[in-house]
C-alpha cells in the first residue's frame, strides 16, 4: 500500500500549504445528500442522525442495541468519519418508532424522522457536503496564508479536478484491513477467521480495500505516465451527468468531451461484473493485477461482496469555496458519493513541486471510517 501523500500529483505553480486537520471534531463537518426524496410513508423509518466523534460501525451497533434489533437490519447509505461531526440517514423498521428516543446520547442525536417504502442501502447516496476548517495554515516559508494563493488553488482544482484516490483510512491501521482482504483473495483466510461480532462488516471492507488499493495503483501509474488528462482508445468512459459508461473507439473524438468534463476516464474496481477496457488501458490494468500476484479469477466466488465496477479517475468538486481568516482556512465543497475529502485536501499540495501533506493533529486512527463510501 502507498500512502496518499506519496501518490503522484498533477502540478501547477502554487506553493503547498501546511496545517492541521481535525483538531476538533467540529473542524470536519459532513452532511449526506440523499439519492432520492423520501415518500413520508411506508414500513421503513428513516432517521436523520448527527454524530460527533463516533466511529461509523459503532453508530449502527448503538442504534441496533437501543432498538433491540439485529445490526444487519440497520440501513446505511455510506460510512462517515469518526473524528468529525456528521449527519446522515439510517433506516430501521417503522414498528420500532416508539424506541427511537432511546438512541440519543451526548454524541448521537436523532434530528428528525420520516418514513419511506424501502430500506436504505449502501449506495443510496448522491454525495456529501463538506465544511472543513484547517488550522495553523502556513506556506512553505512558514509565512501566514496568502488569500491570493488560496484563490489560485481553488481555481485550479475547480477547473482541472483532482485524482480520485481512495484515502488511507480505507486500508485500516497500518494496512491491516487491506492485508486481510489480500489473504481472503488468496484463500489464506476465510470469512470464519474474522471475529463473529465484526465478520459481516470487516469481510466486505477488507475485500473492498483490495479493490481500492489496486485502483490507486492504476490511477497513480496513469498520473506518472502523463496520461491522467488523456483519453486512450479502449478506455471505459463515464458520462458525468448520468453515470452511463461506454468504451472509446476513437480517442480523438472523445478527448474534447473529456476536456469539457462531459465524460471522465474510469479505473478498475476489479470483479467479475466489471466492464473491461481494451487495448492499452487493458494491458495497464492487467499489469497492476500481475504485480499484486492476482488474476481476474482471484475475484470470483465472493458474490455481491466483490462484483466489480468502475470508478472515475478525476473529480471536479462542486460549489468549492475557501475563506481565509488569519491562520485558518475554511473549505466548503460537495463531492459525489465515494469520493474522499482528504484526497481533495491533498490537492492543495498536488500543485506544488513537492508534496507535503496537510497533517492531522491527533493520534487517533479509525480504520473502518470512510468519509464518503457510498
Amino acid at each position: 500500500m502507498t500512502i496518499l501523500s506519496e501518490l503522484p500529483r498533477r502540478c501547477v505553480s502554487a506553493p503547498l500549504l501546511t496545517g492541521h486537520l481535525k483538531v476538533e471534531p467540529e473542524d470536519f463537518v459532513v452532511e449526506e445528500i440523499p439519492a432520492y426524496e423520501l415518500s413520508g410513508e411506508g414500513e421503513h423509518l428513516f432517521l436523520w442522525i448527527e454524530k460527533r466523534d463516533v466511529p461509523a460501525e459503532q453508530l449502527a451497533r448503538h442504534v441496533a442495541r437501543m432498538l433491540d434489533m439485529p445490526a444487519r437490519d440497520v440501513g446505511v447509505a455510506g460510512l462517515k468519519d469518526r473524528r468529525a461531526v456528521t449527519r446522515q440517514w439510517l433506516s430501521v423498521p417503522a414498528k420500532l418508532a416508539e424506541r427511537v428516543p432511546l438512541i440519543d446520547t451526548d454524541r448521537i442525536r436523532v434530528l428528525r424522522t420520516t418514513r419511506h417504502n424501502n430500506k436504505l442501502r449502501t449506495g443510496h447516496l448522491r454525495g456529501n457536503r463538506f465544511d472543513i476548517l484547517l488550522r495553523d495554515v502556513r506556506d512553505p516559508a512558514g509565512s501566514p496564508l496568502d488569500p491570493a494563493t488560496v484563490a489560485l488553488v481553488v481555481e485550479a482544482v475547480a477547473a482541472r479536478g483532482f485524482p480520485n484516490y481512495f484515502g488511507d483510512q480505507r486500508f485500516g491501521h497500518a494496512g491491516e484491513t487491506l492485508q486481510l482482504g489480500l489473504d481472503l483473495l488468496a484463500r489464506r483466510k476465510s470469512k470464519r477467521d474474522i471475529p463473529y461480532s465484526r465478520r459481516r462488516f470487516l469481510f466486505r471492507l477488507a475485500l473492498s480495500a483490495v479493490q481500492s488499493d489496486l485502483f490507486n495503483q492504476t490511477l497513480a501509474a496513469r498520473v506518472r505516465d502523463g496520461l491522467i488528462d488523456k483519453v486512450l482508445n479502449g478506455d471505459v468512459m463515464e458520462v458525468v451527468a448520468t453515470g452511463g459508461k461506454f468504451t472509446v473507439e476513437d480517442a480523438a473524438v472523445e478527448q474534447p468531451r473529456f476536456d469539457a468534463y462531459e465524460t471522465v476516464t474510469t479505473g478498475p474496481l476489479f470483479g467479475p461484473k466489471m466492464r473491461q477496457t481494451t487495448g492499452e488501458p487493458a494491458l495497464r490494468e492487467t499489469a497492476i493485477l500481475t504485480d499484486a500476484g492476482l488474476t481476474a479469477e482471484s475475484f470470483v466466488g465472493f458474490g455481491d461482496e466483490l462484483s466489480g465496477t468502475r470508478r472515475p479517475y478525476l473529480i471536479r468538486p462542486q460549489a468549492l469555496a475557501a475563506t481565509v481568516t488569519g491562520e485558518t482556512l475554511r473549505l466548503q465543497f460537495i463531492l459525489p458519493a465515494g469520493v474522499y475529502a482528504t484526497t481533495l485536501l491533498e490537492a492543495w499540495g498536488q500543485f506544488a513541486p513537492t508534496a507535503l501533506p496537510i497533517v492531522e493533529r491527533t493520534d487517533e486512527t479509525e480504520p473502518e471510517a470512510d468519509e464518503t463510501v457510498g
